[in-house]
């Protein structure tokens, strides 16, 4: 395995962060990867053994105050453990953001809230998220979700799409437009916790799963909510929901990152060990110096992503915004895990291009850390936008 960075003298790794790692590691070798190998290519479902397995291990709770039984630490623990779940299987890595990152926005009394986000640490109450809608992705600030308050209730009535993990959720967050007549398009937006039994869909509200090419482990949802009610609270982000959603994407942009570098060491390593084996003419095929070259590549472009992610996750923790830093590794690291799980992909030649080796499933995976928490070219508008100013032109092109 290429440690990069992973060796004990980074000057980023801490012995705590180096033991948390080694237990990810550890667990994603035993509990994680044997269970991708299986239930990927069956489409099915990641187990409530694993998810609350991971809560005993503390990783539900990495970004949770202690006050509510979590750790209590920071966006490069949350990162280097994303790493290490996703060099198994990305979609258990993601299973992080389900806790971590909606703790905040739990809904209920103090008492309430105490008692669940409590359950979030063990992984016995996870959230998901409903933004995107069928036409609506990239510009969230053109949702069409309307929700409308009832006496003491939210009354939601729209489509929502790529919703993840719906089904196994205990709470949707939805994004929604405020249907305010009084105030028209000044009311703003709202992001509204839908709590619902585990296993079903809110009340009055229809969906299906979304076919997809990879993702699995859970599946992904279109809904419809045709006046789904849930009780109205206190919010001091009322009428600013999208912009309470957008102070979490640098984090999100990193975990991204996280999880993009995971897939390629996962491929690196692999197609390593391939080459290693694989004899042709006589020779193992890493004798070879085209695939040596391919290697030495693929590990300069792995360790320099991670870096690049370990000085975002720094940032993120001394409290600067680092937008255009986690941008940057949003976009290098997900280019650079399709690249790499491509090229891993040719080194096995045609094993690659089957369900016998997880090089497809890296891969097919990757192609997707293209397109989540922001495309690419998203990112690249983020970025150029900071270097050089906004578009003197309306038309942004």
């Amino acid at each position: 395995m290429v440690e990069g960075s992973s060796a004990p003298g980074s000057g980023y790794l801490t012995p705590e962060r180096i033991m948390m790692r080694d237990t990810a590691r550890k667990f994603t070798a035993e509990e994680v990867t044997p269970l991708a190998n299986k239930l990927d290519p069956e489409h099915g479902d990641i187990p409530r053994e694993l998810i609350l397995k991971m809560g005993e291990l503390g990783f539900h709770g990495i970004l949770i105050p202690e006050e509510y039984g979590g750790l209590g630490l920071g966006a490069f623990e949350y990162c280097l453990v994303a790493e290490e779940l996703s060099r198994g299987w990305m979609s258990v890595a993601s299973l992080l953001a389900r806790s971590n990152s909606f703790y905040g926005s739990v809904p209920g009394t103090e008492a309430e809230r105490r008692e669940k986000i409590q359950a979030m640490v063990r992984g016995e109450y996870l959230g998901a998220g409903a933004l995107s809608e069928p036409q609506t992705g990239s510009d969230l600030s053109s949702i069409q979700t309307r929700a409308r308050r009832e006496g003491d209730e939210w009354v939601i009535t729209g489509n929502k799409y790529w919703c993840t993990f719906a089904d196994g959720a205990d709470c949707i967050l939805v994004l929604c437009r405020i249907d305010d007549p009084s105030k028209g398009n000044k009311a703003g937006t709202a992001l509204i916790p839908v709590e619902k039994p585990k296993g079903e869909l809110p009340n009055s509200c229809t969906g299906a799963p979304i076919p997809k090419i990879g993702y699995f482990g859970w599946k992904t949802w279109e809904l419809r909510f045709e006046g789904t009610r849930t009780p109205f609270r206190p919010d001091p982000n009322l009428g600013r929901g999208f912009q309470f959603a957008a102070k979490w994407l640098g984090i999100a942009r990193a975990h991204t990152a996280a999880r993009s570098i995971g897939l390629a060491q996962a491929a690196l390593d692999h197609a390593i060990g391939y080459a290693k084996e694989r004899i042709q003419f006589g020779r193992p095929i890493s004798d070879f110096q085209a695939i040596r070259f391919k290697i030495a590549t693929m590990a300069t472009e792995i360790e320099a992503a991670r870096q690049l992610m370990y000085h975002c996750c720094a940032q993120i923790d001394n409290g600067e915004p680092g937008t255009i830093e986690t941008s940057m590794v949003k976009y290098f690291a997900s280019e650079m895990s399709e690249r790499v799980t491509s090229e891993a992909m040719q080194i096995l030649g045609g094993a690659g291009y089957t369900t016998l080796h997880p090089i497809e499933r890296y891969w097919r995976d990757a192609r997707l850390t293209k397109i989540f928490e922001g495309t690419s070219e998203i990112q690249q508008r983020i970025i150029s936008d900071i270097l050089l100013g906004k578009p003197t032109r309306s038309d942004r092109g």
